[in-house]
């Protein structure tokens, strides 16, 4: 017996820190007290046992699995666990197959635990669907990317959604501190470690205890102890530890929240913030053409004619850092950042597009008139293509009243900002040229009129 404990003991050691401690209750549960303080909903869910499918979205590190794992615990219910990175639809069937024989023999239903669901594709996720939907399994799954872009429409729909956010740097301690004392963590070690140390490594986390974990340990592993035996875990110890922090995965929902937020900064003319989160980009490894794309969008989209330069520099920024590369790049596209931020904005040519495609998609489409048609082909003139054209430059100031479109629906409205306010200037004296010859026209039409009544 002695035997069989010592190889669980040394079974448990080499597991991750970040696993031997997780909470096997509720009440040991760090973070997530929007949703799981006294009284909130997935706390009475999980107390009283009445468990519907659930599904856990948030970052990696902030306890998603670790919940799980206490339901397993708590739970009345058979609990199954797989993994969506390494499970088959074989494994998935299987487990469905013995869901059902244990129902109908002993009436006891399956929880079916699925971390990283978004790696099942969409046949892989049908294959749950009946026995969910008929009471089979109760399904909890976990993920790291947004659930309403990679889980399907019918499963989402049967399952309540519980957002996790990143772990504050309090809660990071908290686990730090409780993974010290912890006998199956690192409480059989005599470790000394500096206050700024455990700071470090909970603000440097970015909300992701499994990181904090990962980090503590692998800076007491490769510790020798001191001359009293104490393994000294101070701040120069971490940060020789830590090659680099990712601030996000690339693939991961941070990545379309930074690129959102970069976007919103610069609209909102912060060229502090715009900088902020284009910094925390270039950290992560982000593709700097990818960023410039979206400059290139938003030189248009944001600030259209009220600038037009903004355009011709974005492109050149795309330009640039495609013969420069990394690490000097980020020089160019924080000068274009700053640009874009500061820039005057206006999204008229965003707007104008718009209506125009709306008004195309809707209504009945608009022949061309034939005095606008191609001539550049034998027999067009006997069509009639072309004829009564009035080419604006042999006109004085190159401009000549014309119909371009039956229509007279308006779709662009230049805004008083930045260059935009000369077009809009512009198309002012031409609207002013069409009501006075529209005016001069009529009172042609009444003199014409009251001569033949004369007459």
């Amino acid at each position: 017996m002695e035997l069989f404990n010592s190889k669980i003991e040394k079974k448990i050691e080499s597991l991750p820190l970040s696993i031997r401690v997780r909470p096997e209750k509720l009440d040991d549960f760090v973070g997530q007290l929007h949703i799981l303080g006294k009284g909130k909903p997935l706390r009475k869910i999980i107390e009283s046992d009445k468990i519907p499918s659930l599904i856990f979205y948030g970052p990696p590190g902030c306890g998603k699995t670790a919940l799980a794992m206490i339901i397993a615990n708590t739970t009345k219910k058979r609990f199954v666990s797989l993994n969506a990175v390494t499970a088959t639809v074989s494994d998935v069937r299987e487990v469905l197959k013995e869901a059902r024989e244990i129902l109908r023999l002993e009436g006891r239903g399956t929880i079916l635990f699925l971390d990283e669901i978004s790696h099942f594709n969409k046949l892989q996720q049908d294959a749950l669907l009946k026995d969910v939907e008929e009471g089979t399994i109760t399904l909890i799954c976990a993920t790291i990317h947004n659930p309403y872009f990679y889980i399907n429409s019918p499963l989402l729909s049967r399952g309540l959604i519980f957002e996790f956010k990143p772990l504050n740097e309090e809660e990071i301690k908290k686990i730090i501190e409780r993974a010290l004392r912890d006998k199956k963590g690192l409480g059989n070690y005599k470790i000394k470690i500096t206050r700024d140390a455990i700071e470090f490594i909970s603000k440097k986390s970015q909300g992701d205890a499994r990181k904090a974990l990962n980090t503590l340990e692998f800076c007491v592993l490769t510790s020798e102890p001191e001359k009293d035996g104490y393994i000294l875990v101070d701040l120069n110890k971490v940060k020789e530890s830590v090659d680099r922090y990712f601030i996000y995965d690339k693939k991961d929902d941070a990545h379309y929240d930074t690129i959102s937020a970069f976007i919103k900064s610069m609209r909102g003319s912060d060229p502090d913030s715009a900088l902020y989160y284009l910094a925390k980009m270039i950290v992560s490894g982000e593709d700097p053409r990818f960023i410039a794309r979206r400059m290139l969008i938003f030189a248009s989209e944001d600030i259209g004619n009220a600038d037009p330069n903004a355009l011709i520099l974005a492109n050149s920024c795309y330009q640039a850092i495609e013969v420069v590369g990394m690490p000097e790049s980020r020089i160019i596209l924080a000068q274009t950042v700053i640009y874009l931020s500061t820039a005057p904005k206006c999204n008229s040519s965003y707007l104008a597009i718009e209506n125009a495609i709306k008004e195309v998609e809707s209504e009945k489409v608009e022949e061309v008139p034939d005095h606008l048609r191609g001539t550049g082909y034998k027999g067009a003139e006997k069509l009639g293509r072309g004829i009564g054209y009035k080419y604006p430059h042999d006109f004085p100031g190159h401009y000549v009243l014309q119909r371009y479109r039956k229509g007279d629906k308006k779709f662009y409205f230049p805004q008083d900002i930045g260059y935009e306010s000369k077009i809009k200037k512009f198309l002012e004296e031409i609207e002013k040229i069409k009501n006075e010859s529209e005016t001069e026209e009529k009172r042609d039409k009444g003199e014409d009129k009251r001569n033949k009544g004369n007459t």
